[in-house]
């Protein structure tokens, strides 16, 4: 048995699944699949909460510490990466919590692959060998690494719908983003992948995918959002993963994908019609237990531990929101 089974087993009544703070600052809110986004003129707040989503549907159960891990992973990885690109964050008051720069949104997700896992694995296995203009070989195995790490951009879909992929071409003919841009939003991707991969490998990890969205400040690029996350990316252990592939053998999920081929495996995909099945609460914790531990291997730190009512750690979040709003005098 994990010893984190028993430290950090949160009850699922406490777990954040939602918030609906009020503040007499002026503000707008928006509702994510995960996140919950407080815009205050420049300044933003953005909550991340437990719920976890897959296939672009909010499952109904939430998966406890997950919004902590999320944001305390995008923290880490901002930190590493503050000379590639400018982040939005300025403080993170809460462990949940993530404060800062209200950027004007690129509608895409800068989708970049190293491995062929995924949707783009199950497109492979109907046939499609060109991604973007990329053009794959025969003969790969899923989680096969790929000659060299491909971009696969998706749309920004409205929650409720689902994303989809586009090419650069569709970009630029849309005027999503000049040619200029898309260089330098293409540049960018590709050095965070890299300095990804380059730290989790110093951590025993693989990652294998992940995205990035990013925003603009006038005309000054800034990423947004979450960096190198279990929700955002899929991580794979490096001990036996080339004697696993050489053996046909499944990979050991570090991610969310864990939670996707479950779904899978109980006939969900998020169709039209579908409804997720229940998650026991032994799979519930289970989860968990996979997100903190990769928080740990990541990061080198430890999880917030709390005893804390979900009354009470609503009030710390919305006190954490306050004081940083307090601090603010540029809001408008």
């Amino acid at each position: 048995m994990s010893i984190h089974t028993q430290w950090f087993f949160m009850p699922p009544t406490n777990s954040l699944f939602q918030t609906t703070f009020q503040f007499t600052t002026p503000f707008e809110v928006y509702k994510g699949k995960v996140r919950d986004v407080y815009t205050f003129g420049k300044k933003m707040a953005i909550v991340s909460s437990d719920r976890i989503s897959a296939f672009d549907v909010i499952l109904p159960e939430a998966i406890p510490y997950k919004g902590e891990v999320l944001n305390r992973i995008s923290w880490f990885f901002m930190q590493q990466t503050a000379d590639i690109v400018p982040h939005w964050v300025t403080d993170i008051p809460h462990p949940n919590v993530s404060f800062g720069h209200t950027c004007r949104p690129i509608p895409i997700e800068m989708v970049i692959r190293g491995h062929l896992a995924g949707s783009a694995w199950r497109a492979y296995q109907k046939g499609q060998r060109v991604f973007n203009g990329y053009q794959l070989p025969d003969g790969l195995r899923e989680n096969d690494p790929l000659p060299y790490p491909i971009l696969t951009p998706a749309t920004k879909a409205a929650q409720g719908d689902h994303d989809e992929d586009i090419d650069q071409a569709e970009i630029l003919n849309r005027k999503l983003l000049t040619p200029a841009q898309w260089e330098q939003v293409a540049d960018v991707t590709l050095k965070l992948f890299a300095r990804g991969q380059a730290i989790a490998k110093q951590k025993g990890l693989i990652l294998a995918d992940t995205k990035y969205e990013f925003g603009w400040i006038e005309n000054n690029l800034y990423l947004i959002d979450e960096i190198h996350t279990p929700d955002s990316s899929r991580y794979f252990d490096i001990e036996g993963f080339e004697e696993r592939q050489n053996q046909g053998k499944p990979q050991p999920q570090r991610s969310k994908e864990m939670v996707r081929q479950w779904l899978l495996s109980q006939g969900f995909s998020g169709q039209a019609g579908q409804s997720p099945p229940p998650m026991e609460a032994d799979w519930i914790q289970a989860v968990s237990q996979e997100y903190i531990l990769l928080f740990e291997q990541l990061t080198g730190e430890k999880i917030s531990q709390t005893n804390l009512s979900l009354q009470e750690r609503l009030l710390a979040i919305e006190t954490a929101i306050q004081q940083c709003l307090s601090k603010s005098n540029d809001l408008h």
